[in-house]
């Protein structure tokens, strides 16, 4: 079986936990997610089964977009609310307090990794160290927060809708926005509901892929990532060219397609420049 399966993953799940569950329903063990979920977090996970593995690369560059509930007034040393406590107070903010620092957390900004991450360090992930209790410097790194957007206000609590880019960690943006307001915050729960082209209401439940009888209804064809790429049909002597990954001459404007073959079969993501095709990734069943 080969494709890309949506999972709706669960709260106290890891991204590897449910990799390891789907390897024994799809009976194979080529299996591949695309961007982690941290236990606590719920929602769009997508996972890549069999050949659709090759696409798992591209997945690193996908755009995300996160429900989250910040909790005002907490402080924890994993900047969530399953951490040990580092500081609380009372919180005296208002509404449009709150909505007045958001515009500061829009665009790109510069975000400080946290500890309890798996970046490494001179070869350590950082999780690691920060489990025997040690702390090190991390370099900022630009992120671009597209959309910031307070869906609700509670005096110590918001819901927040956040549309970022790879390598945002919204536990820290719930941090970096506490500390902003002078009361300090902690991320009290994450639901990703988009993951590139895939949204949540395309996901499945892990309990009901685990307990289906034909698991292969829920796979989706590997160029449905690429669906936002306009689709070209190859003549027989450019397919030939494109499965032998030589480049050739094509009508085209500049830019990133989906190529199939006469048959429909999809065979690659390919770049075009000045009227030639060359491949960026092949799909094609060798």
């Amino acid at each position: 079986m080969n494709g890309i399966v949506i999972v709706d993953k669960p709260r106290d799940w890891t991204s590897q936990d449910v990799t390891a569950k789907l390897r024994g329903v799809f009976q194979t063990r080529r299996i591949g997610h695309g961007g982690t979920l941290d236990p606590m977090a719920t929602g769009v996970l997508p996972v890549f089964v069999g050949r659709a593995t090759r696409g798992v690369e591209f997945f690193e560059h996908a755009e995300k977009i996160y429900e989250a509930v910040l909790r005002l007034g907490i402080q924890t040393d994993t900047e969530d609310i399953t951490g040990t406590v580092l500081e609380q107070q009372e919180v005296f903010i208002s509404e449009a307090d709150f909505h007045g620092i958001l515009p500061q957390f829009r665009g790109k900004i510069q975000q400080i990794p946290p500890m309890y991450s798996a970046i490494k360090i001179n070869g350590q992930k950082l999780c690691d160290l920060a489990r025997k209790g040690k702390e090190v410097e991390r370099q900022p790194r630009e992120i671009e927060i597209f959309e910031l957007e307070c869906l609700e206000f509670a005096g110590n609590t918001a819901r927040l809708r956040i549309h970022c880019s790879k390598g945002t960690y919204i536990r820290t943006l719930c941090k970096d926005i506490g500390a902003a307001l002078g009361c300090g915050g902690c991320m009290e729960s994450l639901r990703r509901v988009s993951a590139g082209e895939y949204t949540i209401g395309e996901a499945v439940p892990l309990a009901e892929l685990l307990e289906t009888e034909n698991p292969e209804k829920f796979l989706r064809p590997v160029d449905s990532m690429f669906r936002n790429h306009p689709a070209v049909t190859l003549t027989a002597k450019q397919e030939t060219r494109c499965r032998n990954g030589n480049s050739f001459s094509i009508a085209l404007e500049d830019g990133t397609y989906r190529v199939y073959s006469q048959n429909g079969e999809f065979l690659a993501l390919s770049r075009v420049e000045s009227g030639i095709m060359s491949t960026i990734k092949s799909f094609f069943e060798v």
